[in-house]
């Protein structure tokens, strides 16, 4: 499952680093991961959608995701238009708002197990995840990175800006719209089954980008690969360091990332070139 989830975190980060031309971008950034964390606690603490068994927490998260998606392009329209400014400060706002919401239903939370349970989720964790998760989190991660790689071309055309982009034919407005749903029902699904795990969707695309540079035919599959092999490696470690106890997998990321990241700003400096839009 580490795999499945390191692959389809990566996609999503390189993903929404080009959305909005923006190198520190992530799914964390955006909202989206709160949005799913905000569906994901309700249904710990409150058993909503009880009755969908296993897949209650997928759903949870998965309309979370959706949910943060739709209000933050909603209000980036209605602040007057979408680009990649607003995008990035209305995620943030929304990413803050979702967090104190999560924060909320646990501190309100008249279950201690539920409180812990969602503690220990949103600090990410497989050891919940079951066979049956496994497949449908392939399927998504496989479509998704068959429907990323299949645009390519635009991607480097939205990378360029969005005045080069609509230049050469590419429907712009169309294209961030459907590229956020993709990455938020990717991210959705695999937050159900992990918790929140951080920089995975930062780092790892800075990595495939100083491997094989930044087109996009490179870099995703390249994404892919080092994606699920880092989470790999975070979950073996998160299993073994402390036996028999396990460590929340966003504290080996965050341990491991960090330093990688700071080491690569000081290596190579990311830009996209042209104007705000």
């Amino acid at each position: 499952m580490a795999v499945v989830v390191g692959a389809g975190l990566a996609m999503a980060g390189a993903c929404m680093q080009t959305l909005v031309r923006n190198p520190l971008a992530d799914p964390y950034l955006l909202g989206v991961s709160a949005g799913a964390g905000v569906g994901a606690t309700f249904v710990i603490v409150i058993g909503a959608f009880s009755g969908l068994g296993i897949w209650a927490l997928s759903f949870g998260a998965l309309g979370g995701a959706l949910l943060a998606t739709a209000l933050v392009f909603g209000i980036s329209m209605w602040q007057g238009g979408i680009t990649p400014l607003r995008l990035i400060l209305t995620g943030v706002v929304m990413s803050a708002a979702f967090s104190s919401v999560s924060s909320f239903l646990v501190f309100f939370s008249a279950d201690p197990r539920a409180t812990q349970s969602v503690l220990f989720w949103l600090l990410g964790s497989l050891s919940g995840s079951v066979w049956q998760q496994i497949l449908p989190s392939v399927i998504v991660v496989v479509l998704a990175i068959a429907i990323l790689l299949a645009l390519h071309s635009w991607l480097d055309a939205l990378a360029a800006g969005a005045d080069v982009a609509a230049g050469l034919g590419v429907p712009v407005r169309g294209l961030r719209i459907g590229l956020f749903v993709l990455t938020s029902v990717l991210v959705g699904v695999l937050v159900a089954v992990s918790g929140g795990i951080g920089f995975v969707g930062l780092v790892v695309p800075h990595l495939a980008r100083i491997v094989v540079g930044a087109l996009h035919r490179h870099v995703l599959p390249i994404a892919a690969v080092g994606g699920a092999l880092f989470m790999l490696w975070v979950d073996v470690a998160a299993r073994v360091v402390v036996r028999p106890q396990e460590i929340p997998l966003s504290v080996v990321t965050g341990l491991v990332g960090a330093p990688i990241f700071l080491l690569l700003l000081g290596r190579r400096h990311y830009t996209y070139s042209g104007g705000g839009e």
